[in-house]
Formats: C-alpha cells, structure tokens, sequence
C-alpha cells in the first residue's frame, strides 16, 4: 500500500472513531435515559442499520458501484421514523415527524432517480460521481479503498443515517401536548425543504441545459451566459454557493427541535439526541469542500464564485466581471 493511501485509510478509520467516540461520551454526559419501548425500538433500528452495512459494503465491492447507501440515504429516515412512530404509539408528534421525512425522502429519491441512480435491479445504477474522484485521488491502492468502503460509505454514514432520527426516537414517550416548539419545527423543517427543492430544481434544469447546448455548440466557451461559466450562478445559487446543503442540514437541525417540544430537554443548545444532526453537519463540512476543490479544478472563474460568494449566507451576489 502507497503511504498516499495508507495515510488517507488511516485518517478515514481514526475519524471514525474519533466521532463515535465522541458520540458515547456526549451521551454518558447529557441526561440519556430510555424506557424499556425505546431500548427495543432502538435494537430494530440497530439491526435495520446492521443490515444495511453489510448489504451497501458487500454489494459495492461486488458490483463495484460505491452508491449503494447514497440509493438508502433518503429510503432508510423514512422507515425508521415510522418504525418509531408506530411503536410510539402514533402520537400526534411523531406522525407530523414521520409525515415531513418521509416528503423529505421523497422529494430526494425522486432527485436521485432523475440522475440514473436506480433501476430495477436495484444494486445497478449510476453511480455518483464524486466516489470515482475520490477513489482515484486519494485511494490508489485497491486495499485502502476497501477499507474506505467499509468504515466510511457503508458503515459511517449508515450509523449517522440513523443518529440523525434520534431525536424522534426521544420524543417516544413524550405526552406534552403540541406546543410553540412543535409548530416552529414544522415551520422551519419546511422551510428549509422548500429551500432545498427549489435549489436542486435549479440545479437540475441548469445542468440540463448546459449539457443539452454542449451538444449544438460543442465547446463551454462557446456558450451563452451563464451557462459558459461551467457552473450554476442561476436562483438561489447566485446568492450561495450551497443552497441545497443549507436545506438540507436545516431540515434535520429543525426536527430535532421536536425534542424540546416534547419536554425531554430543558437545553435549547444540546441534548444526546442532537448528536446526529451536529455529525450531518460536519459531514456536509467535508462534502462541500471536496465538491469544490473538483470546481475548481474543472472550471476557471469557480474561484471568483468562491471569493464573491458565501457558503450559506446570502450576503452578495456573483457578479461574472468577464460577462459585463
């Protein structure tokens, strides 16, 4: 093994561990308790997600297509929230979760899908992008892949799929009727997916577009404005560089308002249960800045869309100097 690979494997399985670690200790410190329905709940969950490592981490090394839980990451939320709602007795609380993950859920299976990501055999499909990048980039070795596959892709982001439900999972046992927080959760959640759906539908008929006049005319420099630049400055994405990733760390970040609401926290700021929304956070952290490292790479004025742009913030607004 190259020690470019085995620097990078090594990283990988440290982070890992690291954030699980931090994870136990989280909640060994906050006020982490659950009653006899949960600990069984939270054992289905378990073998659901045990189930679904084995499945994404055999399957992609056998057909050598990586996306196997990017295929679960919208399908998976949406059996856990109703396992937890069924069990939990269908409060009105967990139904109106359950009833917002599952449009979430959806809404991004239905993205995925548009991009070629499922057939009915469902181990074939497109895979995204970005793996293959990441593969030939920074995993060299087949070995250090493998293991990159086993503790990253499959098990690392199964186990934050199911962190991310935790706080419905706390909310089980909740009888406090709906209240302020409760309605500021649907509010801000929905919000946050009208944000995202309108982000990727941006994207969506950008990308199209661009990829349909390719074919006419042949050469990026060639094209109108903006589709010249390469990459989308068109809605929301002239006034952030990730709108998409704002909805999508918002919406998690808003349901697990959900447990103050339910009076299973006093603390606004954190709770066990929050643990998984924080982790979506960081994982977003490190997507992001790998999907634009590959902008910059592929496109010349991605750089000024850096510079002129925030992340998430909607202070300014590109201003493509080359197009004035």
């Amino acid at each position: 093994m190259d020690k470019k690979s085995l620097k990078n494997t090594i990283t990988t399985i440290i982070a890992v561990i690291i954030t699980l670690t931090l994870v136990v200790f989280c909640l060994l410190l906050s006020d982490y308790s659950l009653s006899q329905n949960q600990q069984t709940t939270l054992t289905i969950l378990i073998i659901v997600c045990s189930v679904s490592i084995l499945y994404c981490f055999v399957v992609g090394e056998i057909t050598q297509n990586f996306s196997q839980m990017d295929k679960l990451w919208s399908i998976l939320p949406i059996a856990y929230l109703w396992i937890i709602a069924i069990r939990g007795g269908l409060k009105i609380r967990l139904v109106m979760y359950a009833v917002i993950v599952t449009l979430w859920g959806i809404r991004l299976t239905i993205n995925f899908a548009k991009k070629g990501a499922y057939r009915l055999k469902f181990w074939t499909g497109n895979e995204d992008y970005r793996w293959s990048i990441v593969r030939n980039r920074f995993f060299k070795n087949r070995l250090a892949w493998t293991a990159f596959d086993l503790f990253f892709i499959s098990m690392y982001q199964n186990l934050l799929v199911l962190a991310i439900c935790f706080p419905a999972l706390a909310c089980m046992e909740s009888e406090a009727s709906i209240g302020a927080w409760d309605i500021a959760a649907v509010i801000l959640s929905l919000l946050f997916l009208v944000l995202e759906t309108i982000s990727d539908n941006y994207q969506w008929n950008f990308q199209q577009t661009k990829k349909k006049m390719l074919s006419e005319y042949g050469s990026l420099q060639e094209l109108p404005s903006p589709y010249s630049l390469g990459f989308n400055t068109t809605g929301p994405w002239g006034y952030m560089r990730h709108p998409n990733y704002l909805g999508e760390q918002g919406i998690w970040i808003s349901l697990a308002i959900f447990a103050i609401g339910a009076g299973v926290t006093s603390n606004i700021f954190f709770h066990w249960s929050m643990v998984g929304p924080l982790l979506l956070v960081l994982l977003f952290m490190g997507s992001s800045k790998l999907g634009e490292s590959i902008s910059s790479q592929k496109y010349p004025l991605y750089k000024d869309y850096v510079d002129q742009v925030h992340k998430y913030i909607p202070l300014h607004k590109f201003d493509d100097k080359d197009d004035q």
